[in-house]
Order: structure tokens, then sequence, then C-alpha cells
């Protein structure tokens, strides 16, 4: 057996949880928050049989998509006083992991 993590945008909470619901695919969200970017994502762990990871990433590839956002930069000092400058980065998508299960129960 497999565990999966995803952890995904809270964008994309919505159609990832129904996307796993319409492949029959189980799994527990959890409230997470990114460090980077201080913004709010769910974690989804997913358990599942060895052979249906692959099913299981496609349904996340499927219902998860980047984004470019634009978030303010560190303030830079010069003769006219501080200014800060807005970066575009890229959020979203899904940040997957897989690890073996060595023991599974559900009572």
């Amino acid at each position: 057996m497999k565990l999966v993590y995803a952890i995904v945008n809270n964008d994309d909470t919505y159609a990832v949880n129904k996307g796993l619901q319409k492949a029959g695919i189980r799994a527990t969200k959890l409230s997470s928050t990114g460090g980077f970017l201080m913004a709010g994502n769910t974690t989804f762990m997913i358990c599942c049989q060895n052979e249906q990871v692959d099913e299981v990433i496609a349904v996340l590839k499927e219902h998860s998509r980047k984004r470019k956002q634009f978030v303010p930069s560190s303030t830079v000092t010069g003769p006219d006083g501080g200014q800060s400058y807005p970066v575009e980065v890229a959020i979203g998508g899904a940040t997957i992991f897989v690890t073996d299960i060595e023991r599974f129960e559900q009572v």
C-alpha cells in the first residue's frame, strides 16, 4: 500500500476533492499553510493500493493548475525613500509525496 500526500492550493481544493470523489478515491483533507507565501493550502492524505498511485496522481494533475500571482517584494531603499516592487511568482499545482505503508488499519 501507498500513502499519497498532495499539497494543493486552496483555489483548487474543491475541484480536486470532487475529482477524487468521482474516481471513487477516498481522501482525508487537512488545512495547511505554505511557508513561502504564507497562503492557505489543503493537504490531501490518500491511502491506496500500489497500482492506484498513477490514477491518483492523474486526478490531482487534472484538477490542480498552476497560475501566476504578484506578491510584494522586499523594500528597496534609495534617495527617494523605500519602495516595494511586486514580483510575479508561480503558485498552485500540486506537490505530491508517495510513501510506503507498513501497516494500515481502519477501525
